[in-house]
Formats: C-alpha cells, structure tokens, sequence
C-alpha cells in the first residue's frame, strides 16, 4: 500500500486492466481533466484507443492550439488521438463531454454529444467519396444533445412498441426491419427524435478528420467480419465521444429528407423538408470498406425497412 500511494495518477492509469471492447470509460486520475505533460507521459505506454477515450471522458485542461498539437505530435501521439484532443475546448467544455445517463422510458444509455463546428462532406484525401458526399462545407452546431450510446436495440424497441420486426433475433443486437415512420414514432415515444445529419456526422467523427474515427475492423461490423449477420451492440471499439456501432452494423435513419449538399457555410442545418427520399448513415454488416466511412449517405425511399436498416435517437 505505502507503493502505491507514491504512484502518481499516471502510474495508477497504467496499473488499470486493459481497455475492453464493452467498457464505456476508462476512470480518470484524481487531478481531473488532464495536462498536456499527462498526455506525453501516457502516450509511451497507452495503446491510441483507450487514448482516445481517456480524453473523451476525462477532459483536457489546456487549449488544443496549433502549437500544443504539435508538441503532442513530436511526443509521438496518433493522429485519431489528436483529432480527438483538437474537440476539447478547454476545461468547461471538456468535464461534460461524455457524460452519460439512461433514459428511462427505453432503458438505453444516451451520451452528451457538446456544440461544436466541423467540416462535413468528404474527409480530407478520402478517394472512396461520392459526389452525394461532396462539397465539403463548415458546419456549426450551438447546442449540445444526447444521441444514444447504440443503435437502439431490440429489448428496447419491444419495451417501448410492444413489437420486435427483426430478422435477426437477440435482446441486444440491433432492431432492424424499421421503415423511415417507425423510426420516427420511436423516437418520439421516448421524448427524443432522430438526429440531424449534421448531427450524426459530427458524433460519429468524434473530431476525426479521417474517413472513419479508426480502424475498420476494430470499430465496426462489415461485408468483411460479420458473417452475413448483424452483431450485439457495443463489441467493437467506440469513438472519442464514447459512442459504438456509429459506422457499421446497421444503418441509421436521421431527421433530414434527403438533399444535395451546398458549399456554404452553415449553422443548425435541418436539411429540406419534406422530400422524397430519407436518408440513411453509417453503413452496415452488408457493406463494403468502401461505404463503412463517416461521410457515406444514402438515399432512401422512407417506408423500406430492411434487415440492415436500424436507427439511434436524440433523446431531448
């Protein structure tokens, strides 16, 4: 015991058992929000996923400013681990960045998701883009929301609906077979709402700049390890917002009728209203690596439900 009350708060992290794939966060040291020095000592030893983690649930108490990006970077710290330091805006942004609590009325947990401005669109040297996803434009979003930690699952649509549609059947595997209306009505039920598709970008990258917030097979379920089926939520890796099965598994509806995207910059976007077409994000376990990326959209006429097709909430 006299050992280990020398440790210091970095010491006591690396003494943590591995990060596994179902742990939502990992504790942070008893100084709070951590340093840029706390950062550059736990790089020489911490594998980037459960970095990027630390930071997302921890905080940082310093200004991610080009030059602390590079003072980092020169430490050896990843990209997806700086990406996901450059969304921390300081110490009042960063304490309630993940925090989580449960909805009562599905029994899933919700994530705070804080404002923040990115570029939507195709990601910087992405080659697989369409022109759906093109052109890049800057986003702000000025309020925070809660966006469910999963794609809800179906224990949680049979305990709101009284009904489960899925083809593939498990009380925390994703429901699916869920047409545009459904989603909607879901939502709805628990005092939410589908996201935006503005909001769903900027969760799901997390502040990544990349065409996906890590690596494939570590954060998603695809055409390539899913063996034709969909999987429990929360078993591969989640982002630096602490969210799992963004990309992959099933795809999700969000709020937006779909549209074509505009250069300008903009702020809050709705998208147009009463379209054709809803859209879908985030690929599935039917997919190719080449349509498993943040930026992927589809069209989609509202009431086909198939057994990729899912959805997560805002819960308000």
């Amino acid at each position: 015991m006299q050992v280990i009350a020398k440790l210091g708060s970095i010491a006591l992290l690396l003494l943590l058992p591995a990060l596994t794939e179902t742990q939502p966060a990992v504790p942070c040291p008893q100084s709070g929000p951590l340093s840029e020095a706390q950062l550059t000592d736990l790089v020489k030893a911490v594998p980037a996923p459960r970095m990027r983690q630390l930071v997302a649930s921890c905080g940082i108490d310093f200004e991610p400013t080009g030059e602390a990006i590079s003072r980092l970077r020169s430490a050896g710290m990843p990209q997806t681990v700086l990406d996901a330091v450059r969304v921390a805006t300081g110490r009042s942004a960063t304490i309630v960045a993940g925090r989580t609590r449960v909805n009562p009325k599905d029994g899933l947990t919700y994530v705070w998701i804080p404002p923040g401005t990115f570029q939507m669109g195709c990601s910087p040297g992405d080659r697989d883009c369409e022109d759906s996803e093109k052109p890049t434009h800057r986003v702000t979003l000025t309020r925070g929301f809660w966006l469910g930690q999963t794609p809800v699952t179906q224990q949680a649509y049979q305990r709101v609906t009284g009904q489960n549609p899925s083809r593939f059947k498990g009380a925390d595997l994703p429901v699916e077979m869920v047409d545009r209306n459904k989603a909607v009505a879901y939502c709805a039920a628990i005092g939410g709402r589908l996201p935006t598709e503005a909001e769903w970008e900027y969760a799901a990258r997390a502040g990544s700049t990349g065409a996906r917030y890590g690596n494939l097979d570590e954060i998603a379920w695809y055409q390539g390890n899913s063996g034709g089926k969909t999987h429990e939520v929360a078993q591969k890796l989640a982002n630096a917002f602490g969210l799992y099965d963004m990309l992959g598994n099933v795809f999700q509806w969000v709020e937006n009728w779909y549209a074509d995207y505009r250069s300008a910059a903009q702020t809050d976007p709705s998208g147009a209203e009463n379209a054709q077409f809803g859209t879908l994000r985030g690929g599935s376990w039917t997919n190719s690596p080449q349509n498993v990326r943040v930026s992927t959209r589809y069209r989609c006429v509202p009431r086909i439900g198939d057994s990729d097709v899912g959805l997560r909430c805002v819960g308000e």
